[in-house]
This record gives C-alpha cells, sequence and structure tokens, in this order.
C-alpha cells in the first residue's frame, strides 16, 4: 500500500471517529474522503504547471478536510452589497487617517523611494494598505487567516461558482511554495487567497512581486517595503499616470444628471455646469473624466480620472477604489468629501459615529476603540443605553440616540 494511500485511510478513519462523536451524518465523513481524494487527484494537474511531488505533498501536508469558515466568507463582500456610506464611513473616518499620517511619517524614507521608482503617490498606497489589511493589523490576528491551499482547495472542491478562479490561484501559490519565497507556514492568506499587507492574490504576486527591501525574497507578509513596492508595481503596470489624481468630487446640476457613465474632459464637465464644492477649478483641464454619482441622482459626484480606474485593477469594486481616492486626499492633507450623502432619516453621518462611541466609552458601557464601526461590542452598549432611556434596544446607532446622549 503506498504512504498516499495510507494517509487517506487514516484521515478518513480520523474523521469517521470525529463525525460519529459530536453525532454527525455519515455523508459528512464521506465529504472529508472525497475532499482528500479531490487533492490526490488535483497533483496530476498541478505536475503539468511544474510543481513537484515535494512541494505538493508539503503544501497539503496535514490538510485533512475543507475550511468551513471559507465558505461562509464567500457569500458576504461588503464592498458589493453595502450601502455606499456605510462602506466608505468604515474605510475613510478619522481613525484611518490618523494611522494613515503616522505611517506616512514612520516609513516616509520607503515610501519616498517607492514614488520616485514607480511613479505612484505615495498617499494612494497607504490608503491601498489601510484598505486591504489595516495597515497590518490584520496580519497579527491569527483568526482571519487562512492557510492558503487549503482555502483555494476549499473553495475549488465546494464551490462551483469560484472552482475555476481557485485552482489558477491554487497552482500560482503552489509556485510560490516552491520558489521559495515564504514557508509554508507563513503562505497564510483571506478566505480567496488574498496575501500579504497589501492582499495580492497567488497569480497577482507572481506578476508583480518585488523585492524592495533587497533580503533575497519577495516577502509581502512580513516586508513593508515589499508589500507596498508590490502594490506600486502592480499600479504603475496597469497604467498609472504619475503626477493626476484619481478624480474629484463634484457637484451636478440637474441637468447634467442624464450625463452618468459618460466621458468628456474636464473643460467640457466645466461647461456642463460641473464645479468642486470648493469652488476650485480642475486641474489639467484637457484630462478626461467619467462621471459617477454611486448613491443615485440625490447624492454627491464624482469625476473619475484615468487613475481611478487603474486602482480597479485592484478591486473591481467602484466603492473600494473611491474609498482608496477619498482615504489618500485626507492622509495627504487634503479636505474630505463636502457634501453629504442621501443617508435614511436619523442615520449618522461618520463624525456623529465617532462622537456616539465617545460618549458610549466615557460612560463607560463600551471598552472597545473607537473606529466608527459598530460590531456586537458597540451594538451591545447602544441597546443598554437604549434600554436605560426607555428606547427600543435594538442596537442601532441613530440620530435620536445621540442626541439623548447629548442631552
Amino acid at each position: 500500500m503506498t504512504q498516499k494511500c495510507t494517509n487517506s485511510l487514516r484521515g478518513l478513519a480520523l474523521a469517521i471517529v470525529v463525525a460519529t462523536a459530536a453525532g454527525l451524518a455519515p455523508n459528512n465523513a464521506k465529504a472529508d474522503a472525497r475532499f482528500q481524494n479531490w487533492i490526490a487527484d488535483f497533483y496530476q494537474t498541478a505536475a503539468q504547471s511544474g510543481i513537484s511531488k515535494a512541494t505538493y505533498q508539503k503544501a497539503f501536508s496535514g490538510v485533512t478536510e475543507p475550511d468551513p469558515t471559507v465558505l461562509d466568507k464567500a457569500t458576504y463582500q461588503p464592498e458589493f452589497t453595502s450601502k455606499i456610506w456605510d462602506y466608505v464611513d468604515s474605510r475613510v473616518n478619522p481613525y484611518t487617517v490618523e494611522i494613515g499620517r503616522k505611517m506616512a511619517i514612520k516609513h516616509a524614507r520607503t515610501l519616498d523611494l517607492i514614488q520616485r521608482r514607480f511613479g505612484v503617490d505615495k498617499s494612494i498606497l497607504l490608503a491601498i494598505w489601510s484598505m486591504e489589511s489595516n495597515y497590518g493589523a490584520v496580519l497579527a490576528k491569527d483568526e482571519r487567516l487562512h492557510y492558503v491551499p487549503r482555502a483555494l482547495a476549499t473553495l475549488a472542491y465546494a464551490d462551483p461558482k469560484r472552482a475555476k478562479y481557485a485552482k489558477k490561484q491554487l497552482i500560482a501559490a503552489l509556485k510560490i511554495l516552491q520558489n521559495g519565497d515564504v514557508p509554508a507556514s507563513e503562505l497564510t492568506g483571506s478566505w480567496a487567497g488574498a496575501m500579504g499587507h497589501t492582499q495580492f492574490i497567488p497569480t497577482s504576486y507572481l506578476l508583480y512581486a518585488v523585492d524592495a527591501d533587497g533580503n533575497g525574497h519577495r516577502d509581502i507578509w512580513n516586508s513593508v517595503p515589499d508589500a507596498l513596492a508590490t502594490s506600486a508595481n502592480l499600479l504603475m503596470k496597469n497604467g498609472w499616470d504619475t503626477g493626476k489624481t484619481w478624480g474629484y468630487e463634484v457637484v451636478v446640476p440637474a441637468s447634467a444628471a442624464k450625463q452618468v457613465g459618460k466621458t468628456h474632459t474636464l473643460a467640457q464637465w466645466a461647461e456642463l455646469g460641473l464645479k468642486r464644492p470648493s469652488g476650485k477649478p480642475f486641474k489639467e483641464g484637457d484630462t478626461r473624466a467619467m462621471l459617477k454619482m454611486p448613491a443615485g441622482t440625490d447624492g454627491p459626484g464624482f469625476l473619475m480620472t484615468g487613475n481611478f480606474f487603474t486602482i480597479k485593477n485592484y478591486n473591481a469594486s467602484d466603492s473600494y477604489a473611491l474609498a482608496v481616492g477619498l482615504l489618500a486626499d485626507q492622509i495627504s492633507g487634503y479636505g474630505g468629501m463636502q457634501q453629504r450623502w442621501p443617508r435614511p432619516e436619523g442615520a449618522l453621518d461618520i463624525t456623529e459615529k465617532f462622537e456616539l462611541q465617545t460618549r458610549l466609552k466615557t460612560l463607560g458601557y463600551y471598552s472597545g476603540d473607537v473606529d466608527g464601526n459598530f460590531g456586537s461590542g458597540s451594538k451591545a452598549a447602544i441597546a443598554a443605553v437604549q434600554e436605560r432611556f426607555g428606547m427600543q434596544p435594538d442596537g442601532e446607532p441613530s440620530l435620536s440616540l445621540l442626541d439623548a446622549l447629548r442631552r
């Protein structure tokens, strides 16, 4: 009997014991066996792409069952489901701006070198770093990380919608391991295989990874210079226009609302009545830009230049690219948005969200970070205060609750 068969049988036996002890249905044990068979069968595909048997065995050593949390997370992608104002609030706020400015000082020399080498605005790189891993803080939280080969094998095996993507990324992840840039123990990432400080999927890593610190390894997991340079390399190679902005917030007259999705030069947009809330003129009037109104015609407009669409090579969501641009502007010292989103009546803007959390903390109801994000801790605190005030304790932030606290 081969070692591969022996390991497979041992894994199956363990799965059956665990399933029996937990009172699970027998078909769950069979599912584990099928997953192990899938891994064994996939080696032929990997081998055709140059993956050695030793690399493959190293990659899947100890992997006996799918990662159940991967499939749960695959159903939730906030950039495509959240309201634009909630999405931007959670990513562009006093907390992310403050940390970004501190990181700009801490890594000033590295950022300057990267900006000169690749021509990409360093504030854009800081904003991407914030968006992707909270300036690396996520990497310190083991419970949010996944072993990449297992996560991708899970998607390839159990998610028909993402199977093709996952197989391609799994081959790329195995190549990374085989190249020796990172040991298997550190080949961690998101549920979809995005890795390191700036969350590169394996195929993008192979295309764009840079050894910026000169230690002989392209290490986006542990080296901030490598991670930021890798992001800059991706943007440069996808058409970043050095010295140009990503876009402008604009006031859109009703007469121009039908122009959403159309592209003109900035000078032509000005002739159509679009203007910046500050009243300042557009720079580079011959630059072409597309009008977008992500909250509909009741909300603010944005003229997106080519760099906005280059950012979308990182993440295809308009919400993502907009948040990167807005955060980069604030890290650089420019003002934030001047127009309000058309939020539902009674909803809080980001300044009010911070104020509510601060007041809850001052009163001793909340002990977490004041970051504008309302997770379980914030909602429990809100419910307790609502009950104290005789309000419906639904745990949801609202202007009425903030007004009650102010009084």
